[in-house]
């Protein structure tokens, strides 16, 4: 089994991939496999409602100068998917949601690519609105007929600089939880 996990910070080594490693580490002493997407540096366009991938059917994009395509690949391989994003004007950043958009329209042209993979949010924040940025990513999964696990709080860590995380010793607490549950409901999905 895999993960592919979409690290959506524009700070490469941030607290959102911190909080993504702790889930990551969870999965891999469950014997799942776990891939890094950094969106760090990446310009991804947004979706232009053009409806190409209805048109063509082939799993793509036809927005092609990015790496969304490839990340759809990753995402219909793997068996669940990890979104992460840091709280930004109290929602996930431009980036992770353009990845949402176009992955999302994809996935619905061509017979719901995600169904029944499982989906996890992590979110980032400085003080608030990491619900709401928790509930974008929650809400692309949910329409994509994807199952979300839960946690023992909301997947939600809490730090403004660098590696701030660390000391939330409830979030990364959250964050195993998280791992343990979603490498349990892979495997019963499995069996």
């Amino acid at each position: 089994m895999k993960v592919v996990a979409f690290n959506g910070s524009g700070r490469s080594g941030g607290n959102t991939l911190l909080l993504i490693q702790r889930v990551s580490a969870e999965l891999k002493r469950e014997g799942i496999e776990t891939e890094l997407v950094e969106l760090a540096g990446e310009t991804i366009k947004g979706c232009t409602a053009c409806y190409g991938c209805f048109r063509n059917k082939d799993g793509r994009c036809v927005i092609d100068k990015d790496i969304v395509n490839g990340a759809i690949a990753k995402m219909a391989a793997a068996d669940g998917i990890i979104i992460g994003s840091p709280t930004y004007f109290a929602d996930i950043t431009s980036e992770t949601k353009a990845l949402i958009d176009r992955s999302g329209m994809v996935a619905r042209a061509n017979d719901f690519l995600f169904r029944r993979k499982v989906g996890a949010a992590v979110i980032a924040a400085r003080r608030a609105g990491a619900i709401h940025a928790f509930s974008s990513i929650n809400h692309f999964f949910l329409i994509s007929e994807m199952i979300v696990p839960g946690s023992s709080y909301w997947n939600i860590g809490i730090g403004r600089e660098i590696g701030d995380v660390a000391a939330d010793a409830e979030g990364l607490a959250t964050m195993e939880t998280l791992g343990r549950n979603m490498a349990w409901l892979m495997k019963k999905l499995r069996a």
